[in-house]
């Protein structure tokens, strides 16, 4: 991405120009959540000016209009991840709630004493803990793909662990911790070939990758808005219109019914039965001008962005004297963890902040990928398409000023 290109497309994140502490602004914090580009404050400013109401359920103009916004949001997630039907995509409050929807929809009703949940060593806490309350509640058993010093996943091992009482398994596409990213493909067809049903949380992936569930042919798909460069509150699942429709309601309210009476409720039809009581409208609206802004820009071209961004500040960490890298896979995607050497990455977090870079420290919802490498956190760097090679240089001087401040 050339200077100009790069330069026009910062110039549509109002946040990147203000300073911190008399800085200029580097936001490495990405795998966190992006910032908003004017295309989508618009899109949330012009709903709640010119058509805020309720929908569904309203015959004026206002109503109609909202509706047709938000329809056309999930008619864009449809097209945006490739899914056969628009009743395939569900709105939820982001990732973790599609998650849970799923383990509390699809598990409980499916679920026996015996049966077996698969996931994998390096999954966020969203993508385990709904599965141990659901194993808690069924008497299923949860297992774990382990992962190797490099932060992918142990070669052999998914093969082995998979077995006929395995029902499911949970994968992330792109570590939030580590940056890998995982061969979701070859994972879904071995689940498969024993009768498995597959989840996968792309919450990491969806700005950086090309995502087609058909072609991946997984059973359930999910994201957030927010790590999209959209609106926080709200995100979406992808579930195989067949699964859905077996699976009971995971909220009761309105408009999700079809006819109440005391004696018995029948529930909509799809999307509808999963989407009780009013949704975050404008935030499906903004998410839906992020998905524009981001086909607008093109994926190809930011993933080529982030991969020289990612190349170019590897360089610099494997030369940097007492640094290192968590996780070291071939394959990632814009994220760089690492540990200083006689420093606490909250300290490396605190003075970098000073200095006007913005990077996450932490177990970063991933306790079990710090119990892996014996940490208690690391600190993470994460890219998008508005960062620049300069950022990057911002971000190892300031890494110069905590070595030189810690270890003299």
């Amino acid at each position: 991405m050339n200077e100009l290109v790069l330069a026009e497309l910062r110039a549509q994140f109002p946040i990147l120009s203000r300073q911190v502490h008399g800085k200029p602004l580097v936001y490495l914090d990405n795998a966190a959540t992006t910032q908003k580009p004017q295309a989508v404050l618009q899109a949330e400013c012009h709903y709640y000016e010119q058509l805020n109401a309720n929908i569904h359920r309203g015959v004026h103009a206002l109503s109609q209009e909202a509706t047709d916004a938000f329809e056309q949001a999930r008619d864009k997630i449809q097209r945006f991840i490739h899914a056969a039907h628009r009743e395939e995509i569900i709105f939820t409050r982001g990732a973790t709630e599609a998650i849970n929807l799923v383990a509390h929809s699809w598990g409980r009703s499916h679920l026996q004493p015996g049966d077996e949940i698969l996931l994998t060593e390096m999954e966020h806490h969203a993508n385990i803990v709904p599965w141990q309350l659901l194993c808690e509640a069924t008497g299923a058993q949860l297992k774990v793909v382990p992962i190797d010093a490099r932060g992918g996943l142990v070669a052999g091992a998914l093969q082995s662990l998979l077995t006929h009482k395995t029902k499911l398994v949970g994968v992330t596409h792109v570590s939030n911790a580590l940056g890998t990213i995982n061969p979701v493909a070859e994972i879904i067809r071995q689940a498969h070939a024993v009768g498995a049903l597959v989840l996968v949380d792309g919450a990491q992936a969806v700005a950086h990758l090309a995502v087609d569930v058909q072609a991946l042919d997984c059973d359930f798909y999910v994201f957030s808005s927010h790590k999209l460069y959209g609106p926080t509150g709200i995100g979406a699942l992808y579930g195989k219109r067949s699964l859905l429709q077996d699976m009971p309601p995971y909220q009761g309210g309105g408009d999700m019914i079809s006819q109440v009476t005391f004696a018995r409720t029948t529930y909509n039809q799809l999307p509808y039965k999963f989407e009780a009581g009013t949704p975050h409208i404008a935030g499906a609206v903004g998410l839906g001008a992020a998905i524009d802004f981001v086909q607008t820009v093109g994926l190809e071209r930011i993933a080529a962005h982030e991969e020289h961004l990612l190349s170019y500040a590897t360089e610099q960490a494997l030369q940097f004297e007492g640094l290192t890298l968590i996780g070291t896979m071939p394959e990632k995607a814009g994220i760089l963890s690492f540990v200083l050497k006689g420093v606490h990455p909250h300290d490396i977090g605190t003075i970098l902040d000073n200095e006007g870079v913005a990077i996450r420290t932490g177990h970063h919802c991933a306790m079990p990928v710090m119990d892996h490498y014996a940490l208690a956190a690391t600190a993470r760097a994460s890219f998008a398409l508005y960062n620049t090679l300069e950022e990057v240089d911002a971000l190892f001087h300031a890494l110069r000023r905590v070595q030189k401040l810690f270890l003299g």
